[in-house]
């Protein structure tokens, strides 16, 4: 069964969250590990997840301040929502949600392992092409490196945060993913390790790169919603203004080829959903909300055929169309 895109990152969020950083921990399982090898490593965190695993067990057993209350393991918590689907009441991805935080939450000093190892090599991967492209020293690679290093761990500590905090919803969980990018900032962070020449030609280098991300997630945008609703070419113009300028890397000086800058740069910032709707004519709104209405029906139905029900407030998974 083929499920609908906006569903496939809210059913797996809930269960992937915690399996995908396991799994990435026992694929070598079969393989005796090198010495001193990364393999190696991810072998030593497996030991630790059960000895992590025994440690909840143990947790949950002796109990001793009440704070896991009798129902609240995540083993208890697994078959009350079984329970709930045999019964035939509503139990929402959400649901799923609230049932693994707990555990996410227990695991985080796991999850904290494998989130360095990979922050490290995405870290070296993007030194390495700015040193190579500016001709950096090793003291301003270190200074560019020792950045990257913060902006990671500032950006892991927002997410964790998050995902432990009382009453985060998934789908807070899912945009905070989205968001996360470790190129933010970089600008300023250039301007204090080059000058001169070298500066300017990042800036320019960054300024087509930010442009060349707007146009395509406009054009991406308009287009979805050009094939919902058949839009004309001053509506289609509108329409990418709008969304250009909601872009998070927008900039004034940005130029895009066949579009007016100046009836971008007159928007104002945050333009919202209503906004591009309100380009559209009575008939061609209709034709959208029919469309929404169908992809919901769509979504319910096979939600339904595993046990689950659609959240009440699905349609804010669809922001990607507008932002």
């Amino acid at each position: 069964m083929a499920f609908n895109a906006s569903l496939r990152p809210l059913l797996g969020l809930a269960v992937g969250l915690v399996l995908g950083g396991v799994g990435s921990l026992l694929f070598v399982q079969s393989m005796p590990p090198a010495e001193g090898s990364p393999e190696q490593q991810v072998a030593r965190m497996e030991v630790e997840l059960k000895a992590a695993r025994n440690r909840i067990t143990a947790l949950e057993a002796a109990d001793p301040r009440g704070r896991l209350r009798p129902g609240s393991s995540f083993t208890d918590r697994a078959r009350s929502i079984a329970e709930r689907i045999r019964a035939g009441e509503q139990v929402t991805p959400e649901d799923l949600f609230r049932m693994t935080q707990p555990l996410l939450r227990d695991l985080a000093p796991l999850f904290d392992r494998i989130r360095v190892r990979d922050q490290n090599r995405r870290i070296d991967s993007l030194c390495g092409e700015l040193a190579r492209k500016y001709d950096l020293d090793e003291a301003q690679q270190e200074t560019l490196r020792k950045w990257f290093e913060r902006r990671a761990e500032e950006e892991a500590k927002r997410f964790s945060d998050l995902v432990a905090r009382e009453g985060t919803s998934m789908q807070d969980v899912m945009r905070a993913a989205r968001d996360i990018r470790p190129d933010d900032g970089l600008d300023e962070a250039m301007a204090g390790i080059l000058g001169g020449d070298r500066l300017a030609a990042f800036k320019a280098t960054r300024l087509e790169e930010r442009a060349a991300r707007v146009q395509q997630e406009a054009d991406m945008r308009l287009e979805r919603l050009d094939g919902i609703v058949g839009l004309d070419e001053t509506q289609r113009d509108q329409v990418f203004a709008l969304m250009a300028r909601n872009s998070r890397d927008y900039d004034s000086s940005m130029q895009f080829d066949g579009v007016d800058q100046s009836a971008i740069s007159s928007l104002p910032a945050g333009s919202s959903r209503d906004a591009v709707l309100s380009v559209l004519r009575p008939d061609q709104r209709q034709a959208y909300e029919a469309h929404q209405q169908q992809r919901r029906a769509e979504a319910a139905r096979e939600l339904g055929e595993i046990g689950l029900a659609l959240p009440a407030n699905w349609d804010m998974l669809d922001a990607d169309d507008f932002h």
